[in-house]
């Protein structure tokens, strides 16, 4: 699944992530950052329904290019849902994403 307007709708939102330490709070290099599930493999990024708005550090972090220091494993996992719950919360706001029958 892909949506551009999904991808486009991050831009100069706030980071969801916040990763303790990482994130640099900047909205302007906020993106829709893909979290890891079962829809990606080698090459193959995940759907965009697997992912939230991150900003430059928390999506190096993310891609595992830069270090989460003092964090295990199972920290990011948490952090990674939330974010993924806090971006379709701002979807739903934004009217870019609509769950049948959610009442506000």
């Amino acid at each position: 699944m892909k949506s551009q307007k999904m991808r486009d709708s991050a831009r100069n939102e706030q980071c969801t992530v916040n990763l303790v330490g990482v994130c640099n709070y900047d909205p302007s290099t906020t993106i829709l950052a893909h979290l890891p599930d079962e829809s990606n493999g080698m090459g193959k990024k995940a759907d965009d329904l697997s992912a939230c708005y991150a900003c430059s550090a928390c999506h190096d972090v993310i891609d595992r290019r830069a270090p989460w220091p003092g964090a295990e494993h199972y920290h990011a996992e948490w952090y990674y849902r939330r974010a993924q719950t806090r971006t379709w919360r701002r979807m739903v706001e934004l009217g870019i994403i609509a769950i049948k029958g959610l009442k506000p």
